[in-house]
C-alpha cells in the first residue's frame, strides 16, 4: 500500500530558516491542486532522503523537490519546477529555464548564504488541512 506522500511532490527545506519557512508558507497558500507535501531536511524523513542519495546530511542550505520514483531537483531548478507546478501566472517562471543552470544556481547560492539575514524565524501556524501536508518537520 502506497503512502500518501508517494503520490505528491515533496519539498525538503531547512526547518530552521525563516526564508525557507516563508517559501513553504507561500507554496501552501497557492497549492490549490494539493500537489505538495513538506519535510524539513533535519527530520528523519529528510535525513533518509539525503543519505539514500549520498548527499550531505549536515548541510541544509539547499531546497530539494522530489517526485518519488521519478526525479529530484535542487536549488534553482527545484524553485522553477515548483512555480511551474503551481500553474497560472507562476508558469511564467518557465522563462527562468532559459537562464543557464550555473547562473541561476549562483543566484540561488547568494540568497542561500544570506538567508538567515533576510528573514527572521517566524512562528507559522498551519491550518488543519495544511498540517496534513507535513511529513515531518
Amino acid at each position: 500500500m502506497k503512502e500518501i506522500w508517494q503520490e505528491k511532490h515533496i519539498v525538503f527545506f531547512d526547518g530552521d530558516c525563516g526564508v525557507c519557512n516563508f517559501w513553504v508558507q507561500w507554496i501552501l497558500e497557492r497549492d490549490t491542486k494539493d500537489q505538495f507535501m513538506f519535510a524539513s531536511l533535519q527530520s528523519d524523513f529528510g535525513q533518509n532522503f539525503l543519505s539514500e542519495r549520498g548527499l550531505k546530511t549536515n548541510v541544509f542550505n539547499t531546497m530539494y523537490l522530489w517526485k518519488p520514483n521519478q526525479y529530484y531537483l535542487i536549488k534553482s531548478q527545484a524553485v522553477l519546477q515548483i512555480a511551474n507546478l503551481l500553474g497560472g501566472i507562476y508558469k511564467l517562471s518557465g522563462i527562468g529555464k532559459m537562464i543557464p543552470k550555473a547562473i541561476s544556481d549562483q543566484v540561488y547560492d547568494i540568497i542561500s548564504r544570506n538567508r538567515m539575514k533576510l528573514a527572521n524565524q517566524k512562528c507559522y501556524l498551519p491550518t488543519p488541512h495544511q498540517k496534513k501536508k507535513f511529513i515531518e518537520v
